[in-house]
C-alpha cells in the first residue's frame, strides 16, 4: 500500500472471536447501508443514466480496502497501490481515469468516490460509488466517441484528486472539471448524490462501531471475507476441473470497419486455485472498443456466477481472490497500453461473462447458460430546441434477452445487469423532444429451446427537433449462441427511417448521424440463445408463448409445434413435424453458433444490410507494412 493513511490513535486493532449472531446482525447491516447507498443516489440525482436507469455501483470495504458488499469488487486495490498521497479523517477522493486504477473503472464517464470511514481516530472501513456521468467532454456529446483513437478524446481525465480534505470542498476544482462537461447541472447533481450515498454508508458503519465497538466491527468483516473463502474454497474444489478448458467470443466490429474482435480465455485448476488465462485474446484495437479489465473485478465476475449457479446465499465480497489467479495480456483487448481508447468498453464486460458462463458449464452442462444480452446498448441524442435553442442531450441504455438457462427460460426485454430499470417513455417523452411510437418484445428473437431464450426489445423514436444520434451496439454479426441443442437468437438492427420514406440500416457504432424532426429510428436489440433441445419443450407452453405474443405461429414450427386456426396445438402434426425436424438435423450440439466466422462474412450483407467487418489481422499487417 503506497497510499500514506494518518491516523490519530496508533493502537492496532485486536482481532476477537465474533458469535453467529453478532457476525449475522453486521452482516445484514452492512447489506441494509449497501441498498440505502443505492436509495439516497436514485432520489437525489438528475441524469436519467443515474435516477432512471440506476447506472451507478456501490461498496461498502473492510479497513484493508476489501470489498465486503458491493456488486464489482473493490475498487481500492489499484488506487491504495499508485495513490502517493495521504489520507485523513474528512478527506473525500474523487476520480474518474481508469488508467491511475488499474481499470477498477472503465471508462472516463464513470465518476468514482472514495470515503475513508475513521472511528475513534482509527480508519475502521470504506464507503465507494461510481455513476456514470451522461457527458465529460470529449469530441462528441456523451463523450463515447466510437471513432477515438486515444483516451484524450473522450473527455476530461479526473486522476485521484481530493475533492474534499479534512471535510472543506475543493471548489475550484469542482468548477474547473464542471466546465469542461455539457451538462454540468446534471454532473454536479450526480456527484453530489454519489458522495452522500457514501456518507449514509459511513454514517451507518459508525453506528455500528458504537454498537458493536470497533474492534467487534473490524474483526467481523474479516470473518466475513474468511468465510466466503472457506465457501469458495469447496465450489472451486467441486466444480472445477484440473484439465484445461478453452472458450472463445467475438465483439463484433470497433466502428470503423474492423472487426470481429476475439476474446478467447482457458481455465483449469491447480491445487485450490483457479487460473483464468486471456492468452489468445485479440490484440488492443486503434478504436474504442477495449476494455481495460482489472484484475479483481475478473475475479469478481467469476465469483458471481460461481455463486449464483452454484449457492446464491454465499455474500458477494472480496475474500476469495486469493483461490483465483488471472492472466491477461499486455496490449491485448482486455489490457490496452495507455493511452488506449476506452470508451466504447461495455461490450467486452458483456462478452467476458458469455465467456466465463461457457467455460464454467463446459464440464457440467446442466449448469451452462446460453449467450445472452450481454452487453449495455447506448443510444445517445442531443441537440438545440428551435426557437429557444436550449440544449438537450440524452443517454440511455437499452434492454434485451437473457439466455435460456438450466432452470429456465430466459425473461424478455431484461437488462445485463440485475439492479438496471428502464427509463419510463414517459420521462423520455416529457424531457427529450421525441416520442415513442413502439416499445415491445420481439417474437422469435429468443432462440428456441427447452428453454426458451428471452426475446429483445424494439423501441421506435420519432423524433421532433433536429438533432444528432450516435449508437454503441453489438452482436450484430455474430450470434448470441445457444447450448446444449438451443438455438441462436436473433442479432440486432437498427433502421433510420427519413420523414421522407428513405430508410437506411445502421452501423452498431456510429457517432453524429444527423436527424430531423419526423425522423423515425427503429432500434431493435438481440435475443437470448436457447437452452435444450427445442424439440423436447412442452407444446403447451410454445402454444402458450404464441398467444402472449413472444412467439409467432411460424415461429412455433421451429419448435416442431403446429397449431390449428384457432392456436391450439394440432397433436398429430406436432409429432409428425418434430419427428421430421428431428432426422433432418441429427446430433444436438453442445454449443450452436449460427455459423462459423467467414461463413457469417460470406451471409452478411444478405443477413443483416451492412457490408463484413474486415479481420483485425488485416490492419495490424498494414500498419507493421
Amino acid at each position: 500500500m503506497v497510499a500514506k493513511i494518518i491516523e490519530t490513535n496508533p493502537t492496532p486493532f485486536q482481532k476477537i472471536a465474533i458469535d453467529p449472531i453478532t457476525l449475522d446482525i453486521i452482516e445484514n447491516a452492512l447489506r441494509n447501508a449497501r441498498a440505502e447507498m443505492d436509495a439516497t443516489l436514485f432520489r437525489t440525482a438528475m441524469s436519467p443514466g443515474i435516477r432512471e436507469q440506476g447506472d451507478a455501483f456501490p461498496l461498502i470495504a473492510n479497513n484493508e480496502g476489501k470489498m465486503v458488499v458491493g456488486q464489482f469488487g473493490s475498487f481500492l486495490g489499484g488506487f491504495l497501490k499508485n495513490y502517493k498521497g495521504t489520507i485523513e479523517e474528512g478527506d473525500v477522493i474523487w476520480l474518474s481515469d481508469p488508467y491511475s486504477v488499474e481499470g477498477a473503472i472503465s471508462h472516463l464517464n464513470d465518476w468514482l468516490v472514495i470515503l475513508p470511514v475513521f472511528k475513534d481516530g482509527k480508519l475502521v472501513a470504506w464507503t465507494c460509488h461510481f455513476g456514470h456521468q451522461t457527458d465529460v467532454g470529449g469530441k462528441v456529446p456523451g463523450s463515447l466517441p466510437t471513432d477515438a483513437t486515444s483516451i484524450f478524446q473522450e473527455g476530461i481525465r479526473i486522476p485521484p484528486v481530493k475533492l474534499y480534505r479534512k471535510g472543506v470542498l475543493n471548489e475550484d476544482l469542482l468548477e474547473l472539471v464542471l466546465n469542461n462537461t455539457r451538462t454540468r447541472d446534471w454532473c454536479r447533481s450526480d456527484l453530489n448524490a454519489i458522495i452522500a450515498s457514501c456518507r449514509i454508508a459511513a454514517r451507518r458503519i459508525t453506528e455500528l462501531c458504537s454498537r458493536f465497538g470497533t474492534e467487534t466491527f473490524v474483526s467481523a468483516t474479516g470473518e466475513l471475507l474468511e468465510r466466503n473463502k472457506r465457501a469458495m474454497a469447496k465450489l472451486i474444489a467441486t466444480s472445477i476441473s484440473e484439465e484445461k478448458v478453452s472458450f472463445e467470443d467475438y465483439i463484433c466490429d470497433d466502428g470503423r470497419g474492423y472487426g470481429p474482435y476475439k476474446l478467447k480465455a482457458t481455465m483449469w485448476r491447480e491445487g485450490e486455485k483457479v487460473i483464468l488465462d486471456w492468452e489468445g485474446t485479440s490484440p488492443q484495437s486503434e478504436s474504442s472498443i477495449n476494455f481495460y479489465l482489472n484484475e479483481n473485478m475478473l475475479k469478481m465476475f467469476f465469483g458471481i456466477y460461481m455463486i449464483m449457479v452454484f449457492d446464491p446465499q454465499i455474500l458477494f465480497n472480496d475474500g476469495f481472490y486469493d483461490l483465483v489467479e488471472t492472466r491477461i495480456p499486455e496490449g491485448s483487448l482486455l489490457k490496452p497500453k495507455y493511452p488506449a481508447a476506452l470508451s466504447c468498453r461495455t461490450h467486452g464486460i458483456g462478452r467476458v461473462f458469455d465467456v466465463l458462463g461457457a467455460l464454467l458449464g463446459q464440464r457440467t452442462p446442466e449448469f451452462l447458460n446460453a449467450a445472452g444480452f450481454s452487453s449495455s446498448p447506448h443510444l445517445m441524442l442531443s441537440g438545440s430546441y428551435r426557437g429557444s435553442g436550449k440544449y438537450y442531450q440524452l443517454f440511455q441504455i437499452g434492454f434485451g434477452g437473457i439466455p435460456g438457462r438450466p432452470f429456465g427460460d430466459g425473461p424478455d426485454g431484461h437488462s445485463l445487469w440485475p439492479n438496471f430499470t428502464n427509463v419510463p417513455n414517459e420521462f423520455l417523452e416529457a424531457y427529450f423532444p421525441l416520442r415513442i411510437e413502439r416499445y415491445e418484445t420481439i417474437p422469435d428473437s429468443g432462440g428456441p429451446g427447452l428453454h426458451r431464450g428471452g426475446n429483445g426489445v424494439r423501441i421506435a423514436y420519432r423524433f421532433l427537433e433536429p438533432g444528432a444520434i450516435a449508437i454503441h451496439d453489438d452482436r450484430w454479426f455474430t450470434y448470441p449462441w445457444g447450448v446444449n441443442g438451443g438455438e441462436p437468437g436473433w442479432r440486432s438492427r437498427r433502421v433510420l427511417i427519413r420523414a421522407d420514406g428513405s430508410e437506411k440500416v445502421l452501423a452498431a457504432k456510429i457517432d453524429d448521424i444527423q436527424v430531423r424532426p419526423g425522423d423515425l429510428l427503429i432500434f431493435d436489440t438481440w435475443g437470448g440463445g436457447g437452452w435444450g433441445d427445442p424439440l423436447a419443450r412442452d407444446p403447451a407452453l410454445v402454444a402458450a408463448d404464441v398467444k402472449r405474443g413472444l412467439v409467432t405461429v411460424e415461429g412455433a414450427k421451429r419448435y416442431g409445434v403446429v397449431l390449428t386456426a384457432g392456436r391450439a396445438v394440432d397433436a398429430v402434426a406436432t409429432e409428425a413435424l418434430r419427428d421430421s425436424l428431428r432426422k433432418a438435423r441429427g446430433e444436438t450440439e453442445l454449443f450452436n453458433f449460427g455459423g462459423g466466422i467467414e461463413e457469417l462474412r460470406e451471409r452478411c450483407v444478405a443477413e443483416t444490410g451492412l457490408p463484413a467487418p474486415v479481420d483485425p489481422a488485416h490492419q495490424e499487417s498494414v500498419r507493421a507494412a
